[in-house]
């Protein structure tokens, strides 16, 4: 059992073949806790999405008690410490960008709700709905960094662009109000 390769963290699995992310994989090391999602990246259909609404439902718990510049130091945080822990555990899975990970989508979310807070459900809900049109189709030039940038930097970097253009879009469609 010691010796199995398939066990998360195991230097002697090979290279060739991508591990499946799972609970085991995700309690294995601290680090995948974080770049999974607290396990919301572990759903088995659009983990991306179920990572945003978790970046989501954390933001509306969170929320009440954080400062505006408490957000602002825990999304600088969350990104430059993202981008070391999910090229961990993407490196630990044998690919790229696993969609498992979902730490991108927690931190750039979170980014969206802290600029368009104060806004109603309905707000929160169109803004949800932007980022995982950007963060899903990635049009230029989220799809060029999407595909240059590599490790966890690229993992991160991408959605931090999905998010400049979900606030965009949301800027100008304030504009025409």
């Amino acid at each position: 059992m010691q010796n199995d390769p398939t066990l998360a963290g195991d230097s002697t699995a090979p290279r060739n073949k991508p591990r499946k992310a799972s609970a085991r994989f995700m309690l294995n090391h601290p680090l995948h806790i974080l770049s999974l999602g607290f396990g919301s990246g572990l759903s088995p259909i659009a983990p991306g999405t179920v990572g945003t609404l978790f970046a989501w439902a954390s933001f509306v718990v969170f929320n009440p008690h954080l400062t505006v510049a408490e957000w602002g130091a825990l999304i600088v945080v969350g990104f430059i410490a993202g981008c070391w822990f999910t090229g961990f555990t993407a490196k630990k899975m044998g690919t790229d960008d696993p969609s498992p990970v979902v730490w991108d989508e927690i931190v750039a979310f979170w980014l969206v709700l802290l600029v368009v807070t104060p806004a109603t459900f309905t707000g929160q809900l169109w803004a949800f709905i932007v980022f995982r049109f950007f963060d899903m189709v990635k049009p230029q030039p989220i799809r060029y960094f999407d595909r240059r940038l590599k490790g966890g930097f690229g993992i991160m970097f991408d959605d931090l662009v999905a998010a400049f253009f979900t606030l965009l879009v949301i800027a100008l469609w304030r504009m025409t109000i």
